[in-house]
């Protein structure tokens, strides 16, 4: 599937806020054709030092994806052991983006942060 499918697939996704709504996503600006920037929230799990908290995310999907896994960064403080002090995502310390797969999407990837 070429990638601009690929992501009016993801995007028609976040969109119907498939799943428990624990995590939502969508893009930055709806007229951007490149659909590169996205937005995306992730609610902290209930019964962890993360309940009730609502963590905002920018994602980045770059010209090669789904080939290649896109940019995260938590625009929103956290202490994960993944995540730097820049909000960026580390590509080699969350096994998501470390082994990334084509068949991974923008959901697989908040949906395992959330863990």
């Amino acid at each position: 599937v070429p990638r601009n499918f690929r992501l009016l697939e993801e995007l028609e996704k976040g969109e119907k806020g498939l799943g428990d709504g624990s995590c939502s996503y969508g893009l930055d600006d709806g007229t951007d054709t490149l659909m590169s920037n996205w937005n995306a929230t992730i609610i902290g799990p209930s019964h962890s030092v993360h309940q009730n908290r609502i963590y905002s995310l920018s994602i980045h999907c770059g010209e090669s994806y789904p080939d290649q896994p896109p940019t995260v960064r938590f625009v929103t403080r956290i202490n994960l052991p993944c995540v730097g002090g820049d909000g960026k995502v580390s590509d080699k310390s969350f096994p998501v983006l470390a082994k990334w797969k084509r068949d991974y999407s923008l959901e697989t990837i908040l949906v395992e942060l959330r863990r």
